[in-house]
């Protein structure tokens, strides 16, 4: 692990749930936190990013009810908000009827050259790009039209809850030009041309047994995460367990068998550690069956391993022993870059849960908010 350590600086966790949004700054020690919110009360908002390279514009993926999908954005860390002028929207198809956006789903931030560009993962699958700061959209890749891959995306009552999704929208910090995406379903994939166009990276996954493993349509990657500390290493909960790939090889490796057999590796959130490129976190779910989407038992527990995935250890101190029947989504789950990093996780039952020493000790820092979809941390310096 490199003993290189980033500066001090305060902490803030941006959380979206099915009913708004909502900020928790924390202290200095992260010991306690103050909330900013709701926000947007009432509208379903997916998720909620801070732009790194300015430090205060946060862009908000949003559906208003009746009223449809759209975008807000602040130029102000969230004291003031505005709508964009041109959300996410699939191209009009000339004398037919095509596809339209139900949400945007996904929200990544450009290269760290290109300030002001965005990217934006929608369901039903779709990628876009913004290049003026999230106030204009516009389709960005051949994916949104490609017959291939309207076949590998299947339709939207393919059995995904709330439709089919693009995430996982990942831009290599060495080259804008080389993306990772992933469809739930329709699989991995790889851009050499900043998303312009896309080939799969399924080699070595899996999908759910009778089903032909050489089609994309049927992989259904949950989380793909690439390791700040090294680039060339991907990590990926997927629905049928957990994976790694070290580039530049092809075929992902299954990873979660040291889990623990009554746990299993079937889950929805990955976290990679900032500095340690060995280190990452899970929190498995019971898949099981007719797939509850619960924790396993009814006993919630984070997972890590410190090894790249030959081992796993438990980690639920101050988490419920039993009768905790909740889980955590894919994009629910989050680490800071403190030296001691800090974890965080909501939940579907609406706790806001933070770890200060890397998933040691639990802590709840918030409850009885609504089902949360999304948690993300801004870290700026500390003043």
């Amino acid at each position: 692990m490199s003993s290189t350590h980033p500066a001090a600086c305060h902490v803030t966790l941006l959380v979206a749930t099915r009913k708004g949004a909502w900020l928790y700054h924390g202290d200095a020690e992260r010991k306690t936190w103050r909330v900013d919110g709701p926000h947007f009360l009432g509208h379903i908002i997916s998720h909620l990013v801070l732009d790194p390279r300015d430090g205060r514009t946060l862009l908000a993926a949003a559906k208003t009810g009746h009223l449809g999908p759209t975008m807000f954005r602040s130029t102000d860390f969230g004291q003031t908000w505005s709508e964009a002028a041109r959300p996410p929207a699939f191209a009009k198809v000339e004398g037919g009827v095509g596809r339209s956006v139900d949400h945007t789903f996904w929200l990544t931030p450009g290269h760290a050259s290109q300030p002001g560009v965005w990217y934006a993962g929608t369901s039903p699958q779709g990628l876009f790009r913004s290049e003026d700061g999230g106030d204009t959209w516009a389709p960005c890749s051949s994916i949104n039209d490609d017959p291939r891959y309207l076949e590998w995306m299947g339709t939207a009552q393919d059995g995904t809850p709330d439709g089919p999704k693009l995430h996982s929208i990942i831009v290599d910090p060495r080259d804008p030009m080389h993306m990772y995406m992933a469809m739930s379903g329709g699989g991995v994939h790889e851009s050499f041309d900043a998303g312009r166009s896309f080939a799969p990276l399924i080699d070595g996954l899996e999908v759910v047994e009778g089903f032909d493993v050489t089609q994309p349509t049927f992989h259904d990657p949950h989380c793909i995460r690439q390791c700040p500390a090294n680039p060339d290493r991907l990590y990926q909960q997927n629905h049928c367990g957990i994976f790694r790939l070290d580039r530049p090889a092809t075929r992902w490796r299954r990873i979660g068998g040291g889990m623990p057999a009554e746990v299993g590796d079937i889950g929805f959130p990955m976290v990679v550690h900032p500095r340690d490129p060995d280190t990452a976190w899970v929190f498995p779910m019971d898949g099981t069956a007719v797939w509850p989407r619960t924790s396993p038992g009814g006993k919630p527990a984070v997972f890590v391993t410190r090894d790249g995935g030959e081992q796993w250890q438990r980690q639920d101190a101050g988490l419920p022993a039993e009768q905790a029947w909740w889980t955590v989504k894919r994009q629910a789950m989050t680490a800071d870059t403190q030296p001691s990093v800090g974890l965080y996780f909501g939940t579907t039952s609406g706790e806001l849960w933070a770890s200060s020493d890397e998933g040691a000790h639990w802590h709840c820092i918030a409850r009885h908010l609504p089902d949360i979809y999304a948690v993300e941390v801004a870290e700026r310096p500390a003043t």
